[in-house]
């Protein structure tokens, strides 16, 4: 406690001899007058290059001091106090043709010690980020791809249903205004100002082509995918009603006839020793024998 009261003292005089002195001033900021001088100590950092150069082959360096190559627009080589260092152009163009110049006096001698300048073409280098980083980025990119994909193709069907809905209400107008035009001609008509019939006639050809229409887009379009389906599962169809009616033809087309079969001689139905005997002898009577019987009983 002791020392802590002293070093307070000391600094409680301190700063009343620099207020005497006039070295404090008002505010928190402490203005400097004076710009410190900025000492360039060639000596010194030529001393600090020597201490730590070391005496290495050029290979081992790599190190190229050059200027700027020869600017082809002026054909004079482009000193830095040409350049103007608030220009970005002309200071970017003084950096790459500086890069130029030392890459055409570097090639040459890596070429001379024989030092490959160019990979091989199956040169393998590891990548910094793992694999599983890049599966994410893939997995990212491939999303964001997705979402595109799938935003246009939601504005493709609004701009096709927009169409579509616009083509709708076009066809209702012009219907609307077909049957406008035909009432007002059939009011002219039944009022005497006109004794044309046209309108019947248009209405007429104007059914007629849609009709016309509609069966030549089905000629040219065919069945659909269920009418084919149809087809292949139960055929064609055809005529249903009368299918079995006779025709000139077939009452003509006498080759399948078989007197045996038709006047019931055949095996096992001719004879009285077979079973068609049998039948015969018990067959039933017919109508007018059966009313005979009747009357007889009476």
């Amino acid at each position: 406690s002791g020392s802590d009261s002293e070093d307070s003292s000391l600094s409680d005089s301190e700063l009343q001899e620099a207020f005497a002195r006039g070295a404090l001033k008002p505010g928190l900021n402490v203005v400097l007058e004076e710009r410190p001088k900025l000492c360039n100590d060639t000596d010194g950092l030529k001393q600090c290059l020597t201490e730590f150069r070391q005496q290495l082959a050029w290979v081992e360096r790599l190190d190229v001091t050059l200027g700027p190559v020869a600017d082809p627009a002026s054909q004079s080589a482009s000193t830095s106090d040409a350049v103007d260092p608030e220009n970005d152009f002309q200071r970017e163009m003084s950096f790459y043709r500086q890069a130029q110049a030392a890459v055409l006096e570097a090639l040459p001698r890596l070429h001379k010690l024989k030092v490959p300048t160019r990979r091989p073409d199956d040169y393998f280098a590891e990548m910094a980020k793992s694999d599983q980083q890049m599966q994410k980025i893939r997995q990212k990119l491939k999303s964001k791809q997705e979402a595109m994909e799938r935003s246009e193709k939601a504005k493709q069907l609004r701009a096709m249903r927009k169409y579509g809905k616009k083509v709708q209400v076009e066809i209702l107008q012009r219907r609307q205004k077909e049957k406008k035009n035909m009432l007002n001609a059939v009011k002219r008509y039944q009022k005497g100002l006109s004794d044309k019939l046209d309108f019947l006639d248009e209405e007429q050809t104007s059914s007629q082509g849609n009709k016309k229409g509609n069966a030549n887009q089905r000629t040219m379009k065919g069945p659909n995918a269920k009418r084919r389906y149809k087809n292949q599962k139960f055929g064609f169809g055809g005529k249903k009603k009368g299918s079995k009616w006779n025709t000139k033809e077939s009452f003509n087309d006498v080759s399948s006839f078989q007197s045996k079969v038709a006047h019931n001689k055949g095996p096992g139905k001719g004879g009285r020793g077979g079973k068609g005997g049998k039948k015969a002898l018990n067959k039933r009577p017919g109508k007018r024998a059966r009313q005979k019987m009747k009357n007889r009983a009476r």
